[in-house]
């Protein structure tokens, strides 16, 4: 499942750096999904099965803490043992989404689909 960033976030950003996907972003900014990715062009959310243009800016997931979005958090799958988010963060607010559970493959092939070759 993808990781959430709970509010008891205290905005440090040690996470944001660390997400292999860019899929970290601080409270109130805009995302776009081609940000840390290779995508051009349409892209459909493999979680919000929402098609967009990867260039177009996305309303923030939270106004005032960091957030996740969940179409682009593979828990690190590809990238490292573990979700480097959760690994950094100071007070343990990034932890697993209930409201999104995935399996591994799920995850893999959402990596793959953003970092296309």
């Amino acid at each position: 499942m993808a990781i959430k960033i709970t509010d008891e976030c205290i905005n440090c950003g040690a996470c944001e750096p660390e997400c292999p996907n860019t899929a970290i972003y601080e409270g109130g900014a805009e995302w776009k999904f081609s940000e840390g990715t290779s995508l051009k062009g349409n892209y459909t959310g493999k979680n919000s099965n929402k098609t967009v243009d990867a260039d177009e800016a996305n309303e923030p997931v939270d106004m005032d803490v960091y957030f996740i979005v969940t179409d682009k958090c593979t828990e690190c799958k590809g990238f490292h043992e573990e979700p480097q988010c959760a690994a950094v963060c100071p007070v343990d607010c990034c932890v697993p989404d209930e409201d999104w559970p995935e399996e591994e493959i799920d995850l893999l092939a959402k990596k793959d689909s953003l970092h296309l070759n």
